[in-house]
């Protein structure tokens, strides 16, 4: 055995054997340690012993959870101010179905439910920046700013101004932009805020390719919160192609959110617990996290926050989806721009239609990523087999993240309906117990309804346009 080891270390191709099979065995126990997916676990040592170099350069860019492990690190060194106590909200008995998915909520999040909150509904940049403007401009103690995309746009500058006057006045202002979504190598947004002196940080951001994540494990939460008071959350990011009366080049539809009551507490932890994350300092006390009343007179509606990522809070937005799946009855109605989901929502999209469910999915009639549409194609012909109604919304595309079910539960927020957004990226939603939010969002998706997707649509394709859309189909976690 040694002189055969010998004679492959002393020539260039035995060398590099030698390498390859040291990298494939260490590459494969790590995997066998730390996947719980069989499949992952299985394609990922597959790949390795295949070509043991490509694939080990792919497990270490996109195989190895190192925000899990910074997580943890961190919680080791203390959390920030967190209120994660069970949920003990009261509702109709004849509600079975929806008590039981809020005790089901309260167990996935570890947050209870806030009763006594207004919403209101803000439409494409064209409301919501106004209002969110207007917010900043009269906030007295503190304001957290969290976007995925800001763009150094004439949108982007008006926030850039905004939060640098708020802080001229003596208001605490801390602002977290990703570090691909707002640019990599360079971030104007970044840059003019920073020139501003305005307090700003780059989420998971390295300029080294081989120190950050590339594609996946980003923020991809909208929160702006102001005195601990005022929140406003949803889809949208900060830039000029969200304001359709200035008729931009790609404009993009979106629906957000302003919210005031008790659950703006959940909102501001989510955001401090980002800042922590990243910068390790606290955020605390009054000018964060006042005291919270419920609306007068049993106004408004009970709510709570999901946060999703790769760390502690793993799939957690994913398994508020499926339990919601779950407990409906009758109606279970989705927007989202993006509709990748993997075989277990397949499946329980499928049995709920199946057990008399009416399920519709309003989906863009085209998104802003060929590649999606490609494997959207290949992934929802069970569907509607199945039963399950697939409606495209015309253009412009729409950004829109919503699901109610049974028209008295809703969720809302950051999410989309793929892989990336459930299990590899960080993610707030906002689920709502109200019928009267319920409805108005059910007639904001009976607006959007466009052709339906029928089966023939499918199958009438070409065989080479198939072969593409199934193969791309293969690389859902990325796309």
């Amino acid at each position: 055995m040694i002189h055969v080891f010998d004679l492959l270390v002393r020539s260039e191709s035995g060398i590099f054997f030698v390498i390859g099979l040291i990298i494939a065995v260490i590459i494969t126990g790590h995997v066998l340690l730390t996947k719980p997916s069989v499949t992952a676990a299985a394609g990922w040592i597959a790949l390795v012993l295949f070509s043991p170099f490509f694939g080990g350069f792919a497990y270490f860019a996109l195989g190895i959870n190192r925000v899990r492990r910074r997580a943890r690190r961190l919680r080791r060194r203390g959390r920030p101010h967190s209120k994660s106590e069970r949920e003990s909200w009261e509702m109709p008995a004849e509600e079975a179905n929806i008590w039981a998915l809020s005790r089901a909520i309260g167990r996935i999040s570890a947050r209870r439910v806030e009763p006594g909150n207004i919403i209101e509904i803000l439409q494409n940049g064209d409301q919501a920046y106004p209002a969110m403007l207007d917010a900043i401009a009269a906030a007295k103690s503190s304001i957290g700013l969290s976007s995925y995309i800001m763009r150094a746009d004439t949108a982007g500058h008006r926030f850039v101004d905004a939060l640098q006057a708020a802080q001229a006045r003596g208001v605490v202002v801390q602002v977290i932009v990703d570090g691909v979504g707002s640019g990599w190598i360079h971030s104007p947004a970044y840059a003019a805020l920073k020139h501003a002196k305005v307090p700003v940080v780059r989420f998971m951001h390295a300029f080294m390719p081989w120190n950050m994540p590339f594609l996946n494990l980003r923020t991809h939460k909208k929160i702006l919160v102001i005195d601990g008071t005022i929140g406003f959350t949803g889809g949208i990011n900060i830039a000029d192609q969200n304001v359709l009366a200035d008729r931009p080049e790609n404009p993009v539809q979106d629906t957000h959110f302003r919210l005031t009551g008790p659950v703006v507490a959940q909102l501001v932890e989510a955001f401090a617990s980002d800042w922590h994350f990243v910068t390790q300092q606290r955020l605390d006390g009054p000018a964060w996290f006042p005291e919270l009343s419920p609306a007068a007179n049993g106004a408004g509606a009970p709510a709570r926050v999901v946060t999703a990522g790769p760390d502690q809070d793993l799939e957690k937005v994913e398994f508020v989806v499926l339990e919601a799946l779950a407990c409906a009855k009758e109606s279970i109605q989705v927007m989202t721009p993006y509709f990748l989901p993997d075989e277990r929502l397949v499946t329980a999209l499928s049995l709920a239609a199946m057990r008399g469910v009416t399920v519709d999915i309003i989906l863009p009639e085209r998104s802003d990523h060929r590649w999606i549409d490609y494997a959207l194609r290949a992934n929802v012909l069970p569907l509607l087999r199945d039963g399950v109604r697939i409606w495209r919304s015309p253009q412009p595309f729409r950004h829109s993240k919503v699901m109610i079910i049974d028209a008295n539960w809703c969720l809302i927020g950051s999410s989309n309906w793929d892989m990336r957004s459930f299990r590899l990226n960080f993610e707030l939603c906002v689920e709502f117990y109200d019928r009267a939010l319920a409805t108005a969002l059910v007639e904001m998706l009976e607006r959007c309804k466009g052709p339906p997707l029928e089966i023939g649509d499918i199958l009438r394709r070409r065989l080479p346009i198939r072969l593409r859309d199934a193969a791309v189909r293969l690389f859902l976690p990325y796309l």
